[in-house]
């Protein structure tokens, strides 16, 4: 049975210069954490943060981190035509924020016990982009 209904149109979300800037030349997690708060609806300020918790072994502290930044893009997403779902590409340089936000949350996840969700993450990053889940893995 062939879907006679079109795929939902790629959500590319905005680049944001002034943030990217502040971003790019973080090196530490209280530069970070100062990106964080300077811009806390750009999710790519919070990727890093969650990333370096889990690799710290405070995956509480990445769960925190990471949710945050995840819904944060998901209210970019959404002010951006995003209807939940549909293309969310990684090729799209300001889309990743949010892909490695949901990437650090399914990996946070699991590391606290929450394997529900863990899968939920991992599925909603592949269905965005197949792409993403690789370049993360």
């Amino acid at each position: 049975m062939q879907n006679l209904l079109p795929e939902p149109p790629a959500t590319l979300l905005p680049a944001d210069a002034v943030a990217d800037k502040a971003l790019s030349e973080a090196s530490t997690v209280e530069a970070f954490k100062a990106v964080a708060a300077d811009h806390p609806a750009y999710s790519a300020a919070w990727a890093p943060l969650a990333t370096d918790a889990l690799a710290a072994g405070e995956p509480v502290t990445a769960y925190a981190y990471a949710r945050t930044g995840y819904h944060r893009g998901l209210d970019a997403l959404r002010r951006n035509g995003w209807k939940g779902h549909g293309p969310v590409p990684w090729a799209h340089e300001p889309n990743r924020g949010f892909l490695r936000c949901l990437h650090a949350l399914a990996l946070a996840a699991a590391a606290i016990g929450e394997a529900d969700e863990a899968a939920r993450c991992t599925q909603f990053l592949r269905d965005s982009d197949p792409a993403a889940a690789d370049a993360l893995s």
